[in-house]
């Protein structure tokens, strides 16, 4: 220790103001609602900093599982990232969208035609399903091994160690070249344009926020190699990988101490 003590601009260099988070998984279980806890985190995470979502889930589902429960007061300094960052939502007087990185009717056909070959070959097509496989998400082409309204506890057993879709991938590798083919969620894979991942939605946060990559964090749970959170690597933004909700709720409380915040006392 030399006995410096850091002046203003030093702690003003190390602060972060944006943190960045993937979504089903890490914020809240697959395409189930944030629950009350992680509700008042993110309230009191947005006093402090701008946050961000970045998910392979499409805008119904941030409506629906996120924004429904957070204090509308907050949302202007929230930014909101689907189907991998190929959308871009700020608020406004409104939720209003920046942009859309949408397939061509032959892509998604090609796309899909894959997909399928894919998964027949890999021999681990489901018996049973709830709901459609594949999902046309615009920007996005999503698979749901066991469907889109599979229970959670069928999804938690499928595919625990991505295993089964780390072989589906390693084909879709070869034959969506073009594409970029990502893992994420409890069962499934989502295929974008090719740069069209979660680095490039953190560079159009970097871009529309103005905000430097060395003033974000990212926290996700799919961030090995060949999981949908694992790009962000690309852009040397400072990666937390958590287990589940509960891992990120305590490593929230412990950025949200490091940037000053006060949780009110009882009088």
């Amino acid at each position: 220790m030399n006995g410096k003590q850091p002046n203003q601009k030093d702690v003003v260099h190390y602060m972060k103001k944006l943190i960045i988070f993937d979504l089903d998984g890490t914020l809240a279980e697959s395409k189930a609602a944030i629950d009350e806890e992680m509700a008042v985190i993110l309230g009191n995470l947005l006093t402090v900093a701008k946050v961000a979502v970045i998910s392979g889930g499409d805008w119904p589902q941030f409506e629906k599982q996120v924004l429904a429960y957070l204090p509308q007061k907050s949302l202007k300094r929230l930014s909101i990232l689907p189907t991998c960052g190929t959308k871009f939502y700020k608020y406004s007087k409104g939720w209003k969208e920046l942009y859309a990185e949408n397939f061509t009717a032959k892509e998604k056909e090609l796309i899909t035609k894959e997909l399928t070959e894919a998964v027949t070959k890999s021999g681990f097509e489901a018996k049973k399903t709830w709901g459609d496989q594949i999902e046309d998400r615009g920007s996005q082409v999503t698979y749901s091994a066991l469907g889109q309204s599979a229970p959670l506890a069928e999804k938690k057993k499928w595919d625990p160690g991505f295993a089964k879709r780390k072989i589906i991938k390693k084909t879709l590798d070869k034959t969506l070249k073009a594409f970029s083919v990502q893992m994420g969620g409890a069962t499934s894979i989502d295929i974008t344009k090719p740069g069209i991942d979660k680095a490039y939605g953190i560079r159009k946060l970097k871009k529309v926020l103005d905000i430097k990559i060395s003033e974000m964090i990212f926290i996700g749970d799919a961030l090995m190699e060949g999981g949908n959170d694992h790009p962000a690597y690309k852009t040397d933004v400072d990666c937390i990988r958590v287990r589940n909700p509960e891992d990120t709720k305590r490593v929230v409380e412990g950025i949200m101490v490091c940037l000053g915040f006060k949780p009110a006392v009882a009088k």
